[in-house]
């Protein structure tokens, strides 16, 4: 037992130095969620024209989203929740309920670095459409003055996403769960499911804990770590601290990690996270799908160009195994059958 116990440390300790040597070898990279991104990943998401809805039982890729929202069965408002019980301050938050009449748990959905897009309120819809009450809240209402339900556009969301730190990624993600979980149709059981900077922000909430009915966390290429503490310029916000190498003891829930391999910042720090949940027994998954880019679920096979123009049969082949997995995962962590 012994012996085992000196292997299992082992392996954490050269683990965390590989990933240490990795992150000093990045330490100049401007922001850690658009260091890895092309500059066709990094293009502001736009409405779509026209009528196609994505491919069914997949969230609708970013073209599609628009078209998905308008024909969806389900009900969906924004609402406003306050920070904390008792607070008069408030933020906005998109919310989608199941078509079923039964209670279903709660799944959180934390939007990218673009903000609370169009996009992300379509995979909100999809969630909800797999039986679970669905909410994706707007992180950025404090710093963009109060809550609204107006799309900011992605370079004033990505000028603003800098001034959120951990702390306050947290304090939305409790006080979407705790809303969400109080409607009437709502189990008290919630899991998180976030997206580049919200698939960071998922390993994040994992570290911290959560509140009563936390059961997990699926991030698409975001990682527990960051790269490095630039400071702020006009274009690039400084990016607050990740969770450490030894927080991620405190994980207590499953964690699932998808990235697409064209991500080779994170895709390089996959196998040193793998060593080190393995060796802390952590309940953890992570897939590297071929050929896909960062963001490939809302890219999937929409029309591209640059370096991600190739790249359309490798995304939408991602999305058709990644979005089961997400589902089974929830489903499994949260008991459903």
């Amino acid at each position: 037992m012994r012996r085992l116990k000196a292997l299992s440390l082992s392996a954490l300790f050269l683990s965390a130095c590989t990933l240490q040597r990795w992150q000093s070898s990045q330490s100049a990279a401007p922001d850690d969620h658009m260091a890895h991104m092309s500059a066709a990943d990094m293009r502001a998401p736009t409405l779509a024209v026209g009528t196609s809805q994505g491919t069914p039982g997949l969230p609708a890729s970013n073209s599609n989203a628009a078209a998905r929202l308008a024909a969806s069965p389900r009900h969906a408002e924004w609402v406003r929740i306050a920070w904390e019980p008792g607070s008069k301050d408030s933020l906005m938050a998109w919310i989608v309920y199941p078509v079923s009449r039964t209670k279903a748990p709660v799944v959180v959905v934390v939007h990218e670095i673009f903000g609370l897009s169009t996009w992300v309120r379509g995979v909100a819809d999809q969630v909800a459409a797999e039986g679970f009450v669905a909410i994706a809240p707007d992180f950025l209402s404090r710093v963009r003055g109060g809550p609204s339900s107006t799309e900011l556009a992605s370079e004033s969301a990505r000028q603003l996403i800098g001034g959120v730190d951990f702390a306050e990624r947290n304090r939305v993600i409790v006080a979407a769960a705790n809303y969400a979980m109080t409607q009437p149709s709502a189990e008290q059981r919630y899991a998180v499911i976030g997206y580049c900077w919200g698939g960071s922000t998922t390993w994040g909430h994992a570290v911290h804990g959560g509140v009563t009915g936390f059961s997990g966390g699926v991030a698409f290429y975001g990682s527990p770590f960051a790269t490095g503490g630039a400071a702020a310029t006009a274009t690039t916000p400084a990016v607050p601290a990740a969770p450490a190498t030894d927080s991620l003891a405190r994980i207590k829930v499953p964690v699932m990690l998808l990235n697409g391999s064209r991500d080779a910042r994170i895709g390089a720090m996959m196998p040193a996270i793998d060593s080190i949940m393995r060796a802390m027994r952590k309940d953890y998954a992570g897939v590297n799908y071929e050929g896909a880019i960062h963001g490939f679920l809302r890219a999937q096979d929409d029309p591209a160009t640059g370096a991600s123009a190739d790249a359309g049969p490798a995304n939408l082949a991602a999305t058709r195994d990644a979005w089961p997995r997400t589902v089974a995962f929830l489903k499994k962590n949260l008991g459903v059958r």
